[in-house]
């Protein structure tokens, strides 16, 4: 016999409790097919989080701003040690990142197969490349982009790099809805 307990999300991925605790996600929110979002979780409104991606507020809380994106397979997770995971508005997290007790402010990207580790922080319009490894307690500037395994300061961003940011994750608040609209007459 299965016993589920979960509750399907807009979307259809599935949020858990963790010791009573349920996740708190907005009205408009896409929370994809397969999915998992547990415990003391809240995300606000216009945020997506995308297919077989995995957010565990379990041993410490995560809060995520508007319009943030968090897409296909990522993993956003917390430590017991204190070092909860607070990701901003507007944030773009590519495909398979680990996030894990960061603070990524507004507007802030982390490339795809990217990880960030325990109280690291992204400052507002920072940038971890793709397949970056950022150690635990660094801080990438605001503005900044860092990349390698492990981090290291690259450049400062341009206006042109923070417009091409910034339209990616438009279209995906876009994307989001209109998956919204056509899952809700299934």
């Amino acid at each position: 016999m299965v016993i589920e307990i979960g509750r399907m999300a807009n979307g259809g991925g599935m949020l858990y409790p963790y010791q009573g605790i349920w996740p708190e996600i907005a009205e408009n929110c896409f929370i994809a097919p397969g999915a998992r979002i547990v415990g003391d979780v809240k995300i606000g409104a216009g945020s997506s989080i995308w297919f077989n991606c995995v957010l565990r507020g379990d041993v410490g809380v995560i809060r995520i701003g508007e319009r943030t994106v968090i897409q296909d397979g990522s993993v956003v997770h917390v430590d017991s040690g204190g070092f909860d995971t607070i990701i901003g508005s507007d944030v773009l997290i590519g495909h398979m990142a680990l996030v894990h007790g960061t603070t990524i402010e507004n507007d802030g990207f982390v490339g795809m197969d990217a990880t960030t580790m325990d109280g690291s922080i992204i400052k507002q319009k920072g940038m971890l490349a793709a397949g970056s490894l950022l150690s635990p307690g660094k801080i990438v500037g605001e503005g900044e982009m860092w990349m390698g395994r492990p981090a290291k300061y690259n450049r400062d961003l341009d206006e042109s790099a923070y417009k091409a940011l910034a339209k990616g994750a438009k279209k995906y608040v876009v994307t989001a809805d209109t998956y919204l609209k056509e899952y809700k007459d299934l």
